[in-house]
């Protein structure tokens, strides 16, 4: 198992420096809005207004950057429906599962240390 930046670097090059591709997937895929979104996903398909209520807070100009980015990442999937009122859902891709199955450890040590690295009361 990899366990460092030194490490990573070994085995990948100059990964993480500037300029580097990889400093624009963390940034589309670590983002507070990103990973939020990413989340509602990995419980399956979400139309536009059940993402909305998902991810509270979110507005709707900024959940709709966000899943363009994340489309365009190739992470989630848009799929429309020529239907009257139009219908458009939302779901993860291969790599976007692929992804949350990595990232769904760290987000759990998140909402058990949360109270711990950032006190409340």
């Amino acid at each position: 198992m990899v366990v460092s930046l030194a490490q990573i670097r070994e085995t990948s090059g100059e990964v993480f420096t500037e300029g580097c591709p990889t400093r624009v997937v963390l940034d589309h895929i670590m983002s507070k809005w990103g990973v939020l979104v990413l989340l509602a996903l990995t419980d399956g398909t979400h139309r536009w207004g059940e993402l909305r209520r998902e991810v509270e807070g979110i507005s709707e100009k900024m959940l709709a950057s966000t899943l363009r980015t994340l489309e365009g990442d190739g992470l989630v999937e848009r799929r429309s429906y020529p239907e009257v009122p139009p219908r458009v859902e939302y779901s993860l891709t291969e790599i976007g599962r692929d992804l949350m199955d990595r990232m769904l450890p760290l987000v759990e040590w998140v909402a058990a240390n949360a109270g711990r690295v950032i006190p409340v009361g």
